[in-house]
């Protein structure tokens, strides 16, 4: 299997992301709200990223940082395919009334935008992680739940479907045997969308102030911490941008490369 290198750069720096979030505990030189030195200091070899606005080491709070952006974004992702898919594969399959009340639902979510509704939802609601994955993959569950329907509804009227039906095989059967193994290419491409959209949302909401809560910090909230010494041409903010924008690039480039694959491989049994 030959991996084009666009695909290959992108896999690496994912998995390098991932692994730094799983063993942070390891590679952090600091704890994440231990003070160790002045506000705002250069890099140096003691403190390689500088520290922050309070005298944190910021690399120590970008590792960390990127263990919670990484965790609520895999998990409301996670979260959003489970929900939205099901849903969407039950709408399909059932028709009629089932399908009609969870299609006209799912379009009264949609005309909300998504962060004017987690913004109220959770201006009422104890900010919490849970509630944060919840929110979030609940509100993405919508545009998965679109997509999963129009792909089951162009397989259902396929022969192999029509032929489990006669042999009576129920809805379940037809769900996971027939239309999940048939629809993943599209989904595999849009559960790379979903988590680049979900490390965005998590990070606006943090630096709006109704995301991750203080003293923890996703990259977000590094952001809006440090935003103060862009004045003063301190970069402190911007490593975790960069962070934000590189992890999007790298996992948007594996998933392209996943549905490339898959597609082709499935042209070619054709």
């Amino acid at each position: 299997m030959r991996i084009p290198p666009s695909a290959a750069i992108g896999l690496i720096i994912t998995v390098t992301y991932f692994l730094g979030a799983i063993f942070a505990d390891w590679l952090a030189p600091y704890s994440y709200f231990e003070v160790v030195g002045e506000v705002w200091e250069p890099s140096s070899s003691e403190f390689l990223l500088g520290t922050d606005s309070i005298g944190r080491d910021l690399l120590s709070r970008m590792i960390y940082g990127g263990r919670i952006t990484i965790f609520v974004a895999t998990a409301a992702t996670i979260l959003a395919f489970v929900t939205g898919a099901l849903l969407g594969f039950t709408a399909a399959v059932a028709g009629g009334w089932v399908d009609q009340m969870l299609s006209r639902l799912v379009d009264l979510i949609m005309s909300i935008p998504a962060l004017i509704f987690a913004l109220v939802v959770l201006s009422v609601m104890p900010v919490t992680m849970p509630v944060l994955i919840l929110v979030m993959g609940l509100i993405e569950s919508t545009r998965v739940f679109r997509l999963s329907r129009a792909v089951a509804s162009d397989i259902v009227v396929m022969d192999y479907v029509e032929a489990a039906r006669l042999r009576g095989e129920g809805a379940a059967y037809v769900i996971f045997k027939e239309i999940l193994p048939n629809s993943l290419s599209p989904l595999v491409a849009e559960a790379g969308l979903r988590f680049i959209f979900m490390v965005l949302f998590i990070s606006t909401l943090s630096f709006l102030g109704l995301g991750v809560q203080p003293p923890l910090a996703d990259w977000g909230g590094i952001v809006k911490e440090n935003k103060e010494g862009i004045v003063y041409g301190i970069p402190a903010a911007l490593y975790p941008a960069v962070a934000i924008a590189t992890l999007a690039i790298s996992v948007n480039l594996v998933a392209d490369w996943i549905l490339n694959r898959t597609s082709s491989l499935k042209g070619g049994r054709g």
